[in-house]
């Protein structure tokens, strides 16, 4: 009885250290896959990146202090899960809101001296500011600063590329290949969904208000965006960021008018319906005028995507719900 009852103690002793030892074994496995990845990325390093100069920078360690100084390039840097590593930002930077709380570095001047102070290993300059600002760029280079200068895209594919390039150049390329999945992934559903619009509605997109209507032709992104949700653009006979007249807007009579500047004019939309000699316009008379948030529009990253929508679901509301 005896032996039975020491031979049950064992067995019992003998099964709880099993589960130890398991469990044991189990966080250091988790641990050592953490490690692993962590090491992973820092191994990747150096990396050589053709930035939008067509130099080739290499960039020998993990940046842990970056600036960046175009809004685009710091909203695909946060969804990188880049927001620590961020330390400053142009004066036009708003999103996210934490975006704030990074110093601010100036608009069209760099305010060399204080991004100086901020000590980066990897500043993120504009294509325009790459050719504008040659001596700065030099500046920072001497003081051991690396500079990407991020390429403008005028397309969605561009802007898969921009998300690709800032992602290799800060040892992200796995979040920036899983941003860009999801991205085209948004983009084939919406593409499915236009296969549901029965007529083509015509479309004009207003970015900058009367008298001087901007608007944008073939080779944008809102262009592309209409395009994708089986929308005509009335300027896609033109090329760019184009001007074009009352008189030319009337004439072509869109079915729906898109304005983006509602973040500087209040009330874009009641000010066209108020315009002379546009009542006879189809958009005006059927009240099919609505504006959306220029950010989402123009800035080439990962809220691409939800101007995308937003623009679908004010030209088709029955389609994309």
């Amino acid at each position: 009885m005896l032996m039975k009852k020491r031979f049950a103690g064992l067995l019992a002793f003998m099964m709880a250290l099993s589960i130890v030892l398991t469990a044991s074994g189990g966080t250091s496995e988790n641990q050592n896959e953490s490690k692993n990845s962590s090491e992973s990325t820092e191994s990747a390093f150096p990396v050589t990146v053709k930035d939008g100069t067509g130099e080739e920078i290499t960039i020998k360690d993990k940046p842990e202090r970056i600036v960046s100084l175009l809004p685009s390039n710091t909203e695909t840097a946060y969804a990188l899960g880049l927001e620590d590593e961020i330390v400053g930002v142009s004066d036009y930077d708003n999103y996210p809101e934490s975006v704030s709380e990074k110093t601010k570095l100036g608009g069209i001047e760099v305010n060399v001296e204080k991004l100086l102070e901020l000590n980066p290993d990897l500043a993120l300059f504009s294509a325009s500011q790459g050719t504008n600002d040659k001596d700065i760029i030099q500046q920072l280079q001497s003081a051991g600063i690396d500079v990407v200068v991020v390429p403008d895209a005028n397309s969605i594919e561009g802007a898969y590329e921009t998300i690709e390039l800032i992602a290799k150049a800060t040892g992200k390329e796995v979040e920036g290949e899983e941003i860009i999945a999801e991205m085209k992934e948004e983009i084939a559903a919406i593409k499915e969904k236009a296969a549901e619009v029965k007529e083509t509605k015509k479309v004009w997109i207003e970015v900058s208000a009367s008298p001087d209507l901007y608007t944008t032709g073939s080779g944008t992104f809102m262009n592309e965006m209409l395009e994708i949700i089986g929308a005509e653009n009335i300027a896609a006979d033109q090329e760019g960021w184009v001007t074009m007249s009352e008189e030319t807007v009337i004439e072509r009579d869109p079915d729906v008018i898109i304005t983006t500047y509602g973040y500087y004019i209040d009330n874009p939309e009641e000010q066209v319906y108020a315009r002379s000699g546009w009542s006879e316009v189809n958009a005006v008379k059927k009240k099919e005028v609505y504006d959306v948030n220029s950010d989402t529009v123009t800035r080439p990253g990962p809220r691409l995507i939800d101007g995308l929508k937003e623009i679908a679901k004010a030209v088709y509301p029955d389609v994309y719900k």
